[in-house]
């Protein structure tokens, strides 16, 4: 693999940044929004398309924020996110979460959304965003905890995603039920002053079904979690285009209903 896919075992495909790009604060760090303040300078640490990193933006303007990302395709989309945006204080850049190249105390907030998850070693990377937080600064983390995933109406083939799901990311060596763990990391990190809680994305709509369903339905037939699954023994491409004709079905029941928890922290830099 390259040092991107190392990063990101989910590759990106177009169903894997679809997710990405419906991002915002207001639904992916809304546990951070009151600490955020105009004229801090910011780091995104795993930015994706950009779409948090261009609200974080805005919230801290005339601050400046840093995106950074492995996957210089999702960077591009964030540079246009920005321009199309018209936000000015925001730059992108090819990073590694494990050696960010920062000095020591270099950010007011330092964000991560949905990383920890897809790393071979997560507490090394708190420890680096750490390193590069200001004292009196806030280092702030979210991650999903698949495990906790429940849906209406029930379905075997659904059952099977999710097994799929967590297989292939345990046989990465990363944790797909990250969540419940990230006061444990943030605690091993050495981080002080530790503020843990959790939130829910519901999608019930039948907008919001469409678009889940479709994202998950596309992703299990076209994106590096197919490639992994077959070539690792977790599925057969039957299976998974089983699952993906589960998906479709679901998003258009009319009682479909999928939550997904996460867990967070704020956490400050050691004494």
């Amino acid at each position: 693999m390259t040092a991107s896919e190392q990063v990101y075992g989910q590759g990106y495909a177009e169903s894997v940044v679809r997710s990405h790009r419906r991002r915002t604060v207001d639904d992916s760090a809304a546990y951070l929004a009151d600490r955020l303040r105009p004229g801090q300078h910011v780091l995104d640490v795993g930015c994706g398309p950009g779409t948090i990193t261009v609200d974080l933006a805005e919230r801290v303007a005339p601050g400046r924020v840093v995106g950074v990302d492995p996957g210089e395709p999702v960077l591009a989309q964030a540079r246009a996110a920005a321009a199309t945006a018209s936000v000015h204080n925001v730059e992108f850049r090819r990073g590694d979460v494990w050696n960010l190249g920062f000095d020591d105390d270099t950010f007011d907030v330092v964000h991560a959304h949905q990383v920890l998850l897809h790393l071979t070693d997560p507490v090394a990377a708190l420890r680096e965003m750490l390193r590069v937080v200001r004292p009196e600064g806030v280092v702030a983390v979210r991650d999903t905890d698949y495990a906790g995933a429940i849906w209406w109406p029930a379905d075997e083939r659904l059952d099977r995603w999710l097994e799929v799901y967590r297989s292939v990311a345990r046989a990465n060596g990363t944790e797909p039920d990250a969540g419940r763990r990230l006061l444990s990391w943030a605690h091993t990190a050495g981080a002080v002053g530790v503020t843990p809680s959790a939130s829910i994305w519901c999608h019930a709509t039948p907008e919001e079904r469409a678009w889940w369903g479709g994202m998950w339905a596309d992703r299990m037939l076209g994106s590096r979690i197919t490639e992994q699954a077959v070539a690792g023994g977790h599925a057969t491409r039957e299976e998974l285009s089983a699952i993906s004709t589960a998906w479709r079905e679901w998003a258009r029941h009319p009682d479909g209903w999928f939550a997904l928890p996460h867990g967070e922290v704020l956490c400050h830099t050691p004494a």
